[in-house]
């Protein structure tokens, strides 16, 4: 049996990283000439070509495309081998580049990732705070965490908890309009929808008796940040899904208010999510288990 051209899957990962055989080569410290060398070797022994070459541009083929996660999972995994070696006698260094939503990266892991600093001076942490639904390896993260229902997937994912959203809105609001005591009232009130949930104006309730109702709302505001909800909930603009670490204290002064607490909408898992490979760097796997000692919803 022939062995994996590994060194050449290595620099065509490379190459794809860097949309450019210079950079390629600069990153691997080697010459432009031997990272040539190694993907002309590969392509022929696919018989395949990976790029289209201009003198000003440079593309992967279709062929391209459906090899280079392939060859980015081999570059990672042989880096994540030799770091983890490494890692077994030296004191944790290195980047760790992590990825979590907007508002609960700003409330919840933040602080956490400041006291894992001063615990870990030599690890640095690139923190990536977005609500988008992003590619971990493409994005080039060792980690993200995100909050929904993970589907079946290459990805590793470890479930943390379920995070429970109420359904809320201010006493004002509830005064003028009247507050719903089931989910189909709901229909006739105006709501304030987070896009990024696959059918924004759907709501789905289970409640007494097992019953599971499902209705949809009319959204005034349709936003991709739940924290953006809460000036047009203060302001009476209409009614609310989310989650307790975004109104928790809201409703805890009384500012807002829960209604169809007999109703849950679905709860959703936290979740610290992982490219396929179980090789990880030490400094990784340090962040990855403080993160789950001490996560909080």
């Amino acid at each position: 049996m022939r062995l994996p051209d590994f060194e050449a899957w290595a620099m065509f990962a490379a190459v794809v990283e860097h949309r450019s055989f210079t950079d390629a080569a600069k990153a691997l410290s080697v010459s432009k000439a031997t990272v040539s060398k190694a993907v002309t070797r590969l392509e022929q022994h696919l018989d395949t070509s990976l790029f289209n070459r201009t003198s000003r541009r440079l593309s992967l083929t279709e062929s391209g495309k459906r090899l280079a996660a392939h060859a980015e999972r081999i570059l990672s995994e042989g880096v994540a081998a030799e770091e983890a070696a490494r890692d077994e006698t030296a004191e944790l260094s290195g980047t760790v580049r992590l990825g979590a939503p907007m508002t609960f990266g700003l409330l919840r892991i933040a602080p956490l990732i400041a006291q894992f600093c001063k615990e870990h001076p030599l690890v640095d942490v690139d923190l990536h705070l977005s609500d988008a639904r992003i590619d971990l390896v493409e994005a080039g993260l060792d980690a993200t965490i995100r909050i929904a229902d993970m589907p079946d997937s290459s990805l590793r994912a470890r479930k943390l908890a379920d995070v429970t959203l109420h359904v809320v809105a201010s006493p004002a609001y509830l005064a003028e309009r009247g507050r719903p005591t089931h989910p189909s009232d709901l229909s006739g009130h105006d709501c304030l929808c987070y896009a990024n949930a696959p059918t924004p104006d759907v709501w789905r309730f289970s409640g007494p008796g097992q019953q599971n109702v499902v209705v949809q709302v009319h959204s005034r505001i349709t936003v991709n940040s739940g924290e953006a909800m809460l000036p047009a909930l203060r302001d009476s603009v209409g009614i609310a899904r989310l989650p307790d670490f975004i109104v928790g204290d809201a409703l805890a002064s009384g500012e807002l208010e829960e209604i169809l607490s007999d109703w849950r909408p679905p709860a959703f898992g936290l979740h610290l999510v992982t490219p396929p490979s179980r090789l990880r760097p030490a400094r990784v796997e340090a962040l990855l288990d403080f993160l789950a000692r001490h996560h909080g919803c």
